[in-house]
């Protein structure tokens, strides 16, 4: 089971619905893979809430002029199939203009970021 697959499904479908905010099962990696989409900006907010016998990530999507901010959002690697690059596999995405989330020793990072810091990783994502 690939929850962080499923967490991006619930993202991908709460911007197709144009839904305010998604609620998805919390965990570290998801916790991080938002908090970093948050940082480049395809996110409004992102929060951890704890109710009685669950932990819960609140995330409120981000819209400019009544459209969506996030237009493509996939799973590289896989469970079944993991995607490793190193530095100098590292390829922009859509041009420079899009991002891939790389899992790295030092923790969950864009592309652009590994590349400067010379680390390869497991690539999570691609967002644009």
């Amino acid at each position: 089971m690939d929850t962080v697959a499923d967490m991006l499904t619930i993202i991908r479908n709460g911007y197709l619905a144009r839904k305010i905010q998604v609620v998805s099962p919390h965990s570290k990696a998801k916790e991080e893979i938002a908090k970093k989409l948050l940082k480049i900006g395809f996110l409004d907010h992102v929060a951890v809430k704890k109710d009685e016998n669950r932990i819960n990530l609140i995330i409120k999507l981000k819209y400019e002029n009544g459209e969506p901010v996030l237009t493509h959002l996939k799973r590289i690697s896989k469970p079944g199939l993991r995607i490793y690059k190193a530095k100098r596999e590292l390829k922009p995405v859509l041009g420079g203009i899009g991002f891939a989330l790389l899992s790295t020793s030092r923790g969950i990072m864009t592309n652009k970021e590994a590349h400067q810091k010379g680390i390869g990783g497991e690539i999570v994502c691609e967002v644009w």
